[in-house]
């Protein structure tokens, strides 16, 4: 089964092709432009790249997985909104993962399994981070959640993690394991045991955590009248 993946969560815009068999989950391609205020540019370029670079064709793709979030409003979108659209234009299923889960199943897969939890942070810009804890075997024990760094360093010791992964890694003072952002093979990774299933995906849902800076504006207020004019 050829999958393709993609992610924008993070600064990081990645795509790639990956060959899903029945027991391996093997990168074909991968593509990955750093830029946090150019998603919508990079994507499509990053996904016709991998495709060339794997020697496939997208009509011979498939399925899509993209990462859900947690992440910026703006970016995460972006690639939601191609996943969807690759999708229907298609005729393939789409499925959506939890970014860090990907970056959790992509660092233990790596090796070699630590002695405790790991923990998994990327920048959630407003001088805070997202993270989740998670097992040996890539079980999420805790969140997704957003907060400060201070607030999480002053956690690690409860959480009994050892080390950790993600963009955001070294701001919580542990081991730093690879990778910094969600790569194809752990999106695919995540996505397998649905992929290989056969289930039909559920519409995609955005880990947004937190609501959006742009917001619709209110109904404008009403003007009074000033004071002592007559009305008639």
């Amino acid at each position: 089964m050829l999958v393709l993946a993609l992610d924008t969560a993070t600064p990081a815009v990645t795509a790639g092709v990956v060959e899903l068999t029945g027991n391996a989950v093997v990168e074909r391609s991968v593509r990955v432009a750093h830029d946090a205020r150019k998603h919508a540019e990079l994507l499509m370029p990053e996904v016709l790249g991998a495709c060339a670079d794997a020697g496939v064709a997208m009509r011979d793709v498939d399925a899509v997985v993209t990462g859900t979030g947690p992440g910026p409003f703006t970016g995460l979108r972006v690639g939601m909104v191609t996943a969807a659209a690759l999708g229907d234009a298609l005729g393939i299923p789409v499925h959506g993962v939890c970014s860090l889960d990907a970056i959790a199943a992509a660092s233990l897969a790596a090796g070699p399994v630590p002695d405790g939890p790991l923990l998994v942070v990327t920048d959630a810009r407003r001088r805070e981070v997202y993270w989740a804890l998670y097992d040996g075997e890539g079980g999420r024990i805790s969140g997704p959640h957003v907060e400060t760094p201070a607030v999480l360093t002053a956690r690690v010791d409860g959480l009994g993690a050892v080390a950790a992964a993600g963009g955001s890694a070294a701001l919580v003072g542990l081991p730093e394991w690879e990778p910094a952002s969600p790569s194809p093979a752990g999106l695919v990774a995540v996505a397998a045991p649905a992929l290989h299933s056969g289930v039909r995906p559920g519409p995609l849902e955005p880990l947004y955590l937190r609501r959006p800076d742009a917001v619709e504006p209110g109904a404008r207020k009403r003007v009074s009248e000033p004071a002592g004019r007559s009305a008639g």
